[in-house]
C-alpha cells in the first residue's frame, strides 16, 4: 500500500468531556482528506510542545526516547500511521540502527508523533488508512451544495414568467 506524506495541521488539547485530537493533512495531495486521530490530553500537550520547540529543564518521556535512540546509535527514519480498527489507530516508528539496519517498533500514534516532531522525522500514513478514516472534505460538500443551489436558481430564472407573480 502507498505511503502518503503527512503534516500536522493542528493539535487540539481537550479538557473535560472534549477529546484531544491531532489532525494530519496530506503534504502534497490536496485531494486527500484529513486524518483526525483522538489522543489523550497529556499526549496532545507533548506533541504541541514538540511542534513549538518548547523544552523543559528535565526531559519528558518523549525527550528521553530521543536521547535513548541517539545514544544507542540509531535514528528515526520516519513514523507511519499504519492501521485503523474502529476508532483505534496504530503506528510504527521506523528506525535505522547503528549498523544501518531498519527496525520497526509498534507505537501509539500519539507517542510516534511526539517523537517525530522532536527529531524532525517525516510522518506518513498508509493510503488505505486515510481512505477508511479521513474526515470528509467539507469544503467540497459546501461547493457542491452551492453549485446545486445556483443551478436551481438558474432554472427558476429561465422558466419564470410574469404570471408567476400575479
Amino acid at each position: 500500500m502507498a505511503l502518503i506524506r503527512m503534516d500536522i495541521q493542528s493539535v487540539v488539547v481537550g479538557a473535560g468531556p472534549v477529546a484531544s485530537m491531532v489532525i494530519l493533512k496530506p503534504r502534497h495531495n490536496k485531494t486527500l482528506a484529513k486524518l483526525p486521530i483522538r489522543i489523550g490530553s497529556y499526549e496532545s500537550t507533548a506533541i504541541s510542545m514538540g511542534v513549538e520547540g518548547h523544552t523543559r529543564k528535565r526531559p519528558m518521556t518523549h525527550d528521553l526516547m530521543c536521547d535513548l535512540i541517539q545514544k544507542l546509535g540509531a535514528s528515526v527514519s520516519c513514523v507511519v500511521i499504519c492501521d485503523v480498527r474502529g476508532s483505534t489507530f496504530f503506528a510504527q516508528v521506523r528506525l535505522t540502527n547503528g549498523m544501518g539496519e531498519d527496525v520497526c517498533v509498534d507505537a501509539r500514534p500519539s507517542d510516534a508523533l511526539a517523537l517525530a516532531v522532536r527529531v524532525h522525522a517525516p510522518i506518513f500514513a498508509e493510503e488505505d488508512v486515510i481512505d477508511r478514516a479521513a474526515l470528509p472534505d467539507f469544503g467540497a460538500v459546501e461547493r457542491d451544495e452551492r453549485e446545486r443551489e445556483a443551478e436551481a436558481f438558474h432554472d427558476f430564472v429561465q422558466n419564470v414568467s410574469p404570471d408567476d407573480f400575479a
